[in-house]
């Protein structure tokens, strides 16, 4: 039976370890993440689904004075 409880401790430390990357990033994340990116004034935050996926557009006044829309994919924080 030694080797059964390794074998649980073990994939019970790779599930935790794994536990984070499952996490979504939320909506003041993903404001955030598009200032600091664009330097611009984020001026609203929605979700949506984009093929099955959670993302938020992000609505933000640039420098320029451009308004565009950047989409964060929710899950990873990456911006499209």
């Amino acid at each position: 039976m030694p080797r059964l409880s390794n074998l649980r401790t073990l994939l019970l430390a790779a599930l935790l370890a794994a536990a984070p990357l499952a996490h979504a990033i939320d909506r003041d994340q993903a404001a955030a993440k598009v200032q600091k990116q664009t330097g611009g004034r984020v001026l609203s935050v929605d979700s949506a689904d984009r093929g099955g996926e959670k993302v938020f557009r992000v609505k933000v006044l640039t420098r320029s004075g451009e308004v565009r829309i950047v989409i964060v994919d929710a899950k990873t924080g990456r911006v499209r």
